[in-house]
Parts: structure tokens; C-alpha cells; sequence
């Protein structure tokens, strides 16, 4: 399974890959072009993998007549596999609960953003369990100006604040 995702994983980056050409000459003509291959983003790559890790296909291990474990797909009426697919055989932990055997903690407790609907949004965060609203006091630093030559002041102020918490 390893070798096949790393195999599919270059085949992605493989298919990023792009001609990028640049041309030398008097004014902007175009009298020599030298092109070369420009490898995608980080960003570009990345967002690629995350798709295929979102459709990737569920395999079990058989054991053949020679005994040697195999990879099967585990829904048969699904298309098979691609070479380009990525497989998986094991469900992955349940973040969500506190689990100590598999080093999962949970995100009961967790401070969650309440305007976002990223991975720290408290939608996401909390996994669907909701959240706890508590008021805090915080100092913050406020009323700030610029001293010349390199000194910034600032005044003290205290401020209520809305923090949110997984339930």
C-alpha cells in the first residue's frame, strides 16, 4: 500500500508539472526562447493530494494461495483503483474522542474560534458536540503611539472577552 501511494503521490506531482518558457532578445523579441519544466507550488501540490486523500479507496488484506497478503478493494460494485488513487486498509482514530492508545487527547476543553469555519471554527473543532461560552478578563496593550526616534508606548487595558471551549 506504501509503495503504491508513493507511486501514485509522484504521478500527481508528475502531472503538475508545467512548460514555463522565457524569451531573450532585443526589446522583447523573441529572437531565443529557453523553456524549462516549473515544478507546481507547494500550495498547488498540496491542495491536489488533499483531494485524492478525500476520495481515496478502502482496500482489505486477503491472503492468496501461496499465503502472501494482498490488497482488495472492499467495495467491489465501486470502480477499481487507479494507479493514481490513493488506498488505505485502516479506518483512521477518531480524533474527536480522548483516546490514550492511540496518543489522541481529544478536543473536549479545546479553545475553538467561533467566527470561523476553518479547522479551528468550533463547528469543526468540536465535532458536532457544541460549545461552551465563558467571559474573561484580559489585558491588552491599547492607546499606543510612536516615540521618536524608535519606541513605541502603550497604555494598559483591561477588556472583556467571549472565549469559546469545546464541549
Amino acid at each position: 500500500m506504501n509503495r503504491h501511494n508513493n507511486k501514485a503521490g509522484r504521478k500527481a506531482l508528475s502531472k503538475l508539472v508545467w512548460r514555463k518558457c522565457k524569451c531573450h532578445g532585443l526589446s522583447g523579441s523573441c529572437s531565443m526562447k529557453t523553456c524549462w519544466m516549473q515544478q507546481p507550488s507547494f500550495r498547488q501540490v498540496s491542495d491536489h493530494l488533499k483531494q485524492k486523500y478525500d476520495s481515496a479507496a478502502e482496500m482489505m488484506i486477503k491472503l492468496n494461495r501461496r499465503g502472501k497478503e494482498r490488497l482488495k478493494p472492499k467495495y467491489t460494485h465501486l470502480k477499481r483503483p487507479s494507479d493514481a488513487d490513493l488506498l488505505y486498509y485502516q479506518a483512521s482514530p477518531n480524533y474527536c474522542e480522548a483516546n490514550k492508545s492511540e496518543g489522541s487527547l481529544g478536543t473536549a476543553g479545546r479553545e475553538c474560534n467561533i467566527s470561523s469555519s476553518g479547522i479551528d471554527g468550533c463547528e469543526l473543532l468540536c465535532c458536532g458536540r457544541g460549545h461552551n461560552i465563558q467571559q474573561a478578563k484580559v489585558t491588552k496593550n491599547c492607546n499606543c503611539i510612536f516615540l521618536w526616534c524608535c519606541q513605541v508606548k502603550c497604555q494598559k487595558c483591561k477588556e472583556i472577552v467571549n472565549m469559546y471551549t469545546c464541549k
